[in-house]
């Protein structure tokens, strides 16, 4: 995005307080995440988190529950998952939140759908490589928390972790370099 001229911020900051605001709402209106954010912030007080987690943790449930068909769509209904997570970090900026939730993520939908996992092959390879490379992830992100946080992890990470080197994704995850066990 263009930086703005300074003359026209200038301009701006001279501007009558209701057209300033009448602009921003305007402007607002415009992003969803923003205005997901603001409302988050300004109206919640930032004291949502947990509700918001908790919205995502059924979400995960209903989807895994789902029984895909094939590695693909199992895929398919991960990132969707993702997708949610993403959004929840960009709204409350919850660091802890999306390590907990990715991890709750990988570990629900394997529950749930192992059987389509269980061997590498041209049908999983897709699937294998998404779910090594988002475990690394969660492994760089739990890594910049606080270190009061890892014993709450280190039991979903362990799980997932044996999983990952035991089926499908055990290729790729020899490839990104993901340790058999996660050591605090």
């Amino acid at each position: 995005m263009p930086a703005l001229d300074p003359d026209l911020k200038k301009a701006i900051v001279r501007m009558p307080g209701a057209e300033k605001d009448k602009l921003l709402l305007r402007l607002i209106t415009k992003d969803a995440v923003l205005t997901e954010r603001l409302q988050f912030e300004l109206v919640e007080g930032g004291k949502t988190v947990d509700e918001r987690r908790g919205l995502i943790r059924e979400f995960i449930d209903r989807t895994a529950k789902l029984h895909a068909d094939t590695a693909g769509w199992l895929m398919m209904d991960m990132r969707t998952v993702s997708g949610y997570i993403s959004r929840h970090l960009k709204v409350t900026k919850d660091k802890y939140g999306e390590v907990e939730l990715m991890l709750y993520m990988l570990n629900t939908f394997y529950e749930h759908n192992a059987h389509l996992l269980q061997k590498y092959n041209s049908r999983t390879d897709k699937a294998a490589e998404y779910i090594a490379k988002r475990a690394d992830q969660v492994l760089k992100k739990v890594v910049k928390l606080d270190p009061d946080y890892y014993i709450e992890f280190a039991d979903d990470i362990n799980k997932l972790l044996s999983w990952v080197h035991y089926t499908a994704p055990a290729h790729y995850a020899r490839q990104v370099g993901l340790p058999k066990e996660w050591e605090l």
